[in-house]
């Protein structure tokens, strides 16, 4: 928005701003916040920046933890969700005393590095993605885990098991997994997503379309046009900030869990992507396999070799992997094809433009850091163009047909995904050097990432004994 502190100070007089915020991403992938008064803006809070505890934010060890953040104006925007008047900007994270300067495991700075470790391979210039966000919206969710109690209620007015609610009734419910872009007056949350399109649009975020998704129990999906890696990292952020914010703001509550509902569709983040150099897209050549290129062909075999490790970053969460199972929409064969969607990667058959001609990754989920996974979907890619991985030679296609379908014997040919967030974080263990080249992502990164998905969530999850395990195991 800004590229001077003079325009900023401008902007806030003139917009009688009272706070300053400052947005920082969390290692896992989430906003913190610090504000102050408008009267505390000064020029040296962009040399300076402001100190805080990077320990709790997943970055460092409690003895090692002082790192400091300074705002990117560029990124500022109007809160829409503070009803104090609040200019809000997100905020690089650095490191202070003798190692002072950009921290190498800041996610923003991780992202920055991979699109210049792309430019200096002379490939390309741009790496251009197009995230699909799909998520539920509840009417109302309460959850508890004590030792004698766990339990979780989901309301949702529009599901199929809400026929017999008493109140506010009126018997239009959408049918099981019947919802992909279904009408009115069953989709009761289509004003709710036009508001959330509307007020992204505001935000400098286009969106291509909005719609029902499978989901019975109000499942959506917003898209958004495609656009340069980092930048979309950002609007990633702020979609995921403006759909949650939007819909409380509307007395209802949305989730970007994965799998929130049993036997209900889950909710996945596909990718679309392309490489530019000159403005012209590389990704194209009428000539070849679904009129993509040789450049296009590698990326995907680069992808595809990585797949494993590549989901420790793209689908980082013990719920990623409740979606990812046979037989839903989720693909977890590792392999491509043209309009499959039970491939890892597909070719959407209805790109018609040469200059968006691409693919899309579809394993993905929204637990995801939009800067790691992104960034780590780029240099696997990278690495198929630098070493010519070829996709059709290495067995993984294409496969236009539906691998779900295939005989089991035939099925088994076929690699598969990892079935938990344990074995993923393994594969990363023993595939990551294509991570790290030219320092993109540092090995000590790597390893505190693997650390921290371990004590903060792998060991916070598996010693809880859910209610299936009480119904097939109590009676033995």
């Amino acid at each position: 928005m800004f590229k001077e502190f003079k325009e900023l100070v401008e902007f806030v007089k003139k917009e009688n701003v009272k706070i300053i915020d400052f947005k920082v991403i969390t290692l896992p992938g989430r906003w913190n916040h610090l504000s102050i008064p408008v009267e505390r803006l000064s020029e040296s809070l962009f040399a300076d920046g402001i100190g805080f505890d990077g320990s709790s934010y997943g970055y460092s060890s409690i003895e090692n933890s002082d790192m400091c953040f300074i705002p990117d104006m560029s990124t500022a925007f109007i809160d829409p969700y503070c009803k104090v008047k609040t200019l809000s900007m997100v905020a690089d994270i650095h490191t202070i005393g003798d190692r002072s300067g950009r921290f190498s495991g800041d996610p923003r700075f991780v992202s920055e590095k991979a699109e210049d470790y792309m430019r200096k391979l002379g490939i390309a210039d741009e790496f251009i993605i197009g995230p699909e966000f799909e998520f539920y919206i509840f009417d109302n969710i309460s959850f508890e885990t004590k030792n004698n109690h766990q339990e979780v209620t989901i309301n949702s007015k529009q599901a199929p098991w809400s026929r017999n609610d008493k109140e506010e009734n009126y018997g239009y419910k959408v049918p099981f997994q019947k919802g992909y872009h279904i009408g009115l007056p069953y989709d009761v949350n289509n004003d709710l997503r036009s508001e959330m399109s509307i007020k992204l649009q505001e935000m400098g975020i286009p969106v291509k379309y909005h719609h029902h998704e499978v989901g019975a129990a109000g499942q959506l999906e917003i898209e958004v046009e495609l656009g340069e890696m980092k930048k979309m990292a950002d609007a990633t952020m702020m979609a995921k900030y403006v759909i949650k914010n939007e819909a409380i703001a509307n007395g209802k509550t949305a989730t970007f869990m994965p799998k929130p509902l049993f036997g209900e569709a889950g909710s996945g983040m596909h990718v679309h992507m392309l490489l530019r150099k000159n403005g012209q897209n590389l990704f194209y050549d009428k000539n070849g396999y679904s009129q993509l290129s040789k450049d296009a062909m590698y990326f995907i075999g680069g992808i595809l070799k990585h797949a494993k490790a590549l989901l420790a970053f793209t689908n980082p969460s013990t719920n990623s992997y409740k979606r990812l199972v046979p037989g839903f929409e989720a693909p977890v064969s590792i392999c491509f094809a043209t309009g499959n969607r039970s491939s890892v990667i597909r070719v959407p058959g209805y790109v018609k433009d040469p200059q968006k001609r691409r693919f899309e990754f579809r394993s993905s989920d929204a637990t995801a850091n939009p800067y790691l996974a992104y960034s780590a979907l780029l240099m696997a890619g990278l690495d198929g163009i630098v070493n010519k991985i070829d996709p059709v030679d290495a067995g993984y296609g294409p496969m236009d047909i539906n691998v779900f379908k295939l005989s089991e014997e035939e099925r088994n040919k076929i690699e598969a995904l990892p079935t938990s967030l344990d074995e993923a974080l393994n594969e990363l263990k023993k595939d990551y050097e294509f991570l790290t080249r030219d320092g993109v992502f540092d090995e000590h990164f790597i390893n505190n990432w693997i650390k921290y998905k371990y004590e903060k969530e792998l060991l916070k999850v598996f010693p809880v004994p859910s209610p299936v395990e009480y119904e097939m195991y109590y009676d033995l």
